[in-house]
């Protein structure tokens, strides 16, 4: 049978007994992450203790998957295992003052776990025993290497009575912590282990899983082909591999199975095979050595650019489907004008000059711009915001399917929208000619970049313009004038209403030239900018990508940041102003501190200096890099990247999670205590969210000030009198009548809904992530081989990792135990030699069947050894290209340039991936 009845996990205890346990501080909440490359191997971060809890083994991981939310125990320390790599700690441990809250409250956390004495010993042997890496950043240098020494990124802080010199007892689940930071701190040659005591709650991955019907580990030897059909029993099992090696083999009753697949099984049709379908986990029993799954999906074969993208799709439960009539009725019909009553309530600003800049092909424009020049060198900036609250109504059909979306998702060739088109592309975009409702902010700045005053408000603006980044860049660089004819030239913008090409050319520049010293202030104040390369694709006429380039910044980019986070962070003060214990905001924590540190060995092994005591020193460090690298981009690009890779996620949040917390707040890249998302509300739900905490905060403003005289612009002014604000009974009275009228969240919703938000931001990116793969794969698919230059990012005597600056990529070659290659590592000098043996090893029947050479190197063969060496005429690259092979024996550093040989592999026949090999030659 495919599931055996062999005792594999123990037996769960009752959720009581396991709450008891967090509160004794005897386990730990945690969040299970399994390595990609070894399923076996799975770690946890706790609070406070600074290195990540090895779960070795399935027993150990007792029937948890990836993402799930377990509780964990630590083992002894006569169970741990050696620590690859060497480590140093500090000695002083600082206890947490919730550290099974830490959590929730950022999406990057986890917790430990322990393994117990009854662990088999097999998986007490278990332990990970793969390649050295040895790199620029230690083991985890590329992002596909398995993280060793995850160093938890934050350790609380003393409380204040403490540093006075107080004292404080610690509670029990402090004092566990505070003994195992000390066994670690004692053992820093071992990694904790632990085991999973229960399952918490269940990762949202287990209710969509791709992958394949394996046919063959099935019930294939029972079939006679002689007959023409099979008549499969219902209790028949047949075996389900997920693409995500996160993942355990499932088994699928055959009675689960729709009846198309099953149907054609019958019929002994194999191309079942080769393609993709959708599984959910539906119970794992504790006797159990897989876990049960049914089919839930049906892609199609696995080749095809169209199904990858519906099996990305569904893995991050992205709802794709057109949206409700219930939703769509919550809208006005089309044509639609602003109601002369909503008009009367507004500040109108359809006289103004206002414009948008987005990309080209951009159909939701949630932002615009506009500039004006006041006396003595003062300038008045807005930005105008599209308030889609306006139409998106609390609790209605509309929101709630926006809601439970929570993001637009941006795919290569398409977009998945959070709202109807009738609402993001027409009766909400600010498309240029048209009056449109505005959420607008003002801001009076010198010529020092200083905000002297601001304004905020729902309006009703014009648009004149709409500019591609493209556009407002040609008019930076002079390419577009005011000589220029905008009467329907392509490459000229077209302007509308009352005002001239001059206009908007004139206003682009004066924004430009604010933007820049908001710029230079914000950088000189401690912000972080980390700009690694991406890559675009040329699409045919058919969707799929004819061409792959590495994208660019523009200045017009940078402009149109400068004030969003402007925006954002002035809604952020207005908000957490009115709303102290139930603003939702944006924060990101400190980078990750063993990341840091490998860095700082990468830079100074490389004659680098870097300095991460602040962000702002991060930056001074980079930009000295980049000077002193001017004549080596690429190394520069790496070190940018990897710096990139000790960022944490950044995450919303309830400012309840963080009463008196306020430290926590900050966002760590862009240097301030605060900020939030309120730019963006057609394509993010929190941005709505934002708009309604700020209509009620302003509304309950204009009511407190009218009503007593006493109150102006109590929450969005530059001053704030935070304790008259908290004593005025008639304000907060107030404030309360306008957050029910306009929807604003309980405080305990609130954090939910953070909880969400973040959930669905992260299954965002990892869409856009993924389909950006698909994509290259599909470029390199109709190639026979791409051929590149390399840098090497880790290697070690296994594999090696390596950096492919053309196409911005990272891969891995593993040169372990493969046909006629000889490899010999340095390890002091951390080199590498490849040879190629002229003979094939002779191995005994035992021994384990050696991988093909024509797997890990494209070989081009001269004459006389063609043949010998695996070399295939169909292997031959062009004649044209401008790389040259490396010949036998090779000699590999880190940061070597090496030629490489891409392709696309998988599909139909496994999960797609890009294959990277050595590019040599037999010439000597």
């Amino acid at each position: 049978m495919l599931n055996s009845s062999t005792h594999l996990a123990p037996v769960s205890p009752p959720l009581c007994i396991v709450e008891e346990a967090l509160e004794r501080g005897d386990v730990f909440k945690a969040l299970l992450r399994v390595n990609a490359y070894n399923r076996l191997e799975a770690y946890c971060t706790i609070d406070g203790v600074p290195v990540d809890i090895l779960i070795n083994g399935s027993s150990a991981q007792n029937r948890a998957v990836d993402g799930d939310i377990v509780a964990v125990k630590v083992d002894p320390v006569s169970f741990w295992t050696r620590m690859k790599g060497s480590l140093v700690i500090s000695t002083c441990y600082v206890p947490s003052k919730d550290v099974n809250s830490s959590l929730e409250k950022n999406e990057n956390s986890s917790s430990s776990g322990n393994i117990s004495k009854q662990r088999l010993e097999t998986n007490a042997k278990a332990d990970y025993t793969g390649n050295a890496i040895h790199s620029a950043e230690s083991d985890r240098f590329s992002s596909e290497i398995p993280c060793h020494l995850g160093l938890a990124s934050n350790i609380p802080s003393v409380p204040d009575n403490v540093e006075n010199g107080g004292s404080f007892e610690l509670n029990d689940v402090e004092e566990a912590l505070q003994k195992i930071f000390c066994l670690v701190c004692a053992n820093p040659s071992k990694r904790p282990t632990g085991r999973v005591v229960s399952i918490i709650k269940k990762s949202r991955r287990r209710g969509a899983i791709v992958g394949w019907i394996d046919f063959k580990d099935g019930f294939r030897k029972y079939l006679d082909k002689s007959k023409k059909s099979l008549d499969i029993s219902a209790e028949e099992f047949i075996q389900f591999t997920p693409i995500d090696n996160k993942f355990p083999k499932m088994t699928v009753l055959a009675s689960d199975l729709p009846d198309e697949i099953r149907n054609r099984l019958c019929h002994f049709d194999e191309t079942v095979e080769t393609e993709l379908v959708g599984c959910r986990i539906d119970e794992w029993n504790e006797d159990c050595r897989l876990p049960y799954a049914n089919v839930v999906n049906a892609f199609g074969r696995g080749c095809e650019v169209r199904t990858q993208l519906d099996a990305i799709l569904f893995e991050n439960a992205i709802c794709s489907s057109e949206f409700s009539a219930e939703a769509i009725s919550c809208l006005p019909q089309i044509p639609w004008d602003i109601p002369q009553v909503v008009l009367q309530h507004r500040g109108d600003l359809r006289n103004l000059c206002i414009f948008t800049i987005d990309p080209s092909t951009a159909t939701d424009l949630d932002d615009a711009l506009s500039v004006e020049v006041l006396a003595d060198d003062i300038y008045r900036v807005g930005v105008h915001i599209a308030d889609v609250s306006y139409f998106v109504k609390p609790n209605t059909p509309l929101d709630k399917e926006a809601q439970l979306r929570s993001a637009s998702v941006y795919m290569v060739h398409k977009k998945v929208p959070m709202l109807p088109p009738l609402l993001s592309e027409d009766l909400g975009s600010l498309n240029p000619g048209v009056d449109r409702l505005a959420f607008s902010i003002f801001w009076d700045i010198n010529a020092e970049g200083n905000i002297i005053d601001r304004h905020l408000g729902c309006t009703v603006i014009h648009s004149c313009c709409k500019l591609s980044y493209e556009q407002a860049d040609d008019i930076l660089r002079g390419v577009i004038g005011s000589e220029c004819n905008d009467d329907g030239e392509e490459s000229v913008p077209q302007v509308c209403g009352n005002f001239k090409l001059s206009d908007v050319i004139s206003s682009v520049v004066h924004l430009h030239k604010i933007s820049r010293i908001l710029n230079e202030n914000r950088l000189k104040g401690g912000a972080l900018r980390l700009e690694s390369p991406k890559v675009g694709f040329l699409l045919d006429e058919h969707g799929l990508p004819s061409d792959c380039f590495l994208l660019t910044r523009m200045d017009s980019n940078l402009l149109i940041e400068e004030f969003m986070i402007l925006a954002n962070k002035t809604a952020a003060e207005v908000i957490s102003r009115a709303f102290p214990d139930a603003a939702l905001l944006l924060r990101h924590p400190e980078p990750n501190t063993r990341k840091l540190r490998d860095l700082g060995h990468f830079c100074s092994r490389h004659g680098l200096e870097l300095d991460t005591s602040s962000s702002g020193a991060f930056h001074k460090s980079l930009e000295l890099a980049r000077e002193k690298l001017k004549d080596d981009p690429v190394l520069f690009d790496i070190l940018v990247l990897n710096a990139t890779k000790s960022m944490q996620q950044a995450s919303y949040f309830c400012t309840a999670d963080y009463k008196d917390q306020e430290d926590k707040w900050a966002h760590y890249a862009l240097a301030v205590p605060l900020i939030t998302h309120f730019t963006s509300p057609l394509r993010r739900y929190p941005d709505i969210l934002v708009h309604r905490m700020l209509a009620a905060a302003l509304e309950a403003e204009s009511y407190s000030r009218c009503r007593t005289g006493v109150f102006g612009r109590c929450f969005s002014g530059i001053m704030f009198d935070k304790k008259a604000t908290e004593e005025s009974i008639d304000l907060r009275e107030a404030l309360s009548t306008a957050a029910m009228q306009h929807g604003v969240p309980s405080k305990e919703v609130l954090v939910e809904l953070a909880a969400h938000c973040n959930e669905r931001k992260l299954a965002s990116r990892d869409v856009k992530d993924a389909t950006t793969k698909l994509y290259m794969w599909a470029f390199l698919g109709n190639k026979k081989n791409f051929l590149a230059e390399a840098r090497v990012l880790a290697l070690g005597p296994r594999f090696l990792s390596i950096y492919i600056p053309k196409l911005a990529i990272e891969r891995r070659i593993q040169y372990d135990d493969v046909e006629r290659l000889i490899v010999e590592w340095l390890e002091f000098t951390s080199t590498v030699v490849i040879s190629l043996s002229p003979y094939k090893s002779r191995r005994s029947y035992l021994s384990k069947c050696p991988r093909a050479l024509k797997d890990v190197a494209l070989i081009i063969p001269t004459a006389d050894d063609f043949g010998s060496v695996g070399g295939q005429k169909g292997d031959d690259p062009s004649p044209d290209s401008e790389i040259d092979p490396c010949v036998f024996p090779l000699t590999i550093r880190i940061l070597s340039t090496i030629p490489v040989a891409l392709c696309a592999v998988g599909g139909d026949d496994g999960p797609i991936d890009i294959s990277a090999r050595l590019y040599t030659t037999t010439y000597l």
